[in-house]
């Protein structure tokens, strides 16, 4: 699983990169960075709720 969420998470970067998602907070190029801290923030949660 969590394996999944990183490659996810790589794509939607790059996709954004190339072309921005037009969600609220990421209309810019520059704003993949907010991706990366939601990946990270998914990724901490993942491991804290694994038994």
């Amino acid at each position: 699983m969590p394996k999944l969420l990183s490659i996810l998470f790589l794509l939607m970067m790059a996709i954004h990169v190339l072309k921005p998602i037009g969600l609220p907070g990421l209309k810019r190029r520059r704003d993949f960075w907010k991706i990366a801290v939601a990946a990270i923030a998914v990724m901490m949660l993942t491991v804290l709720i694994r038994p």
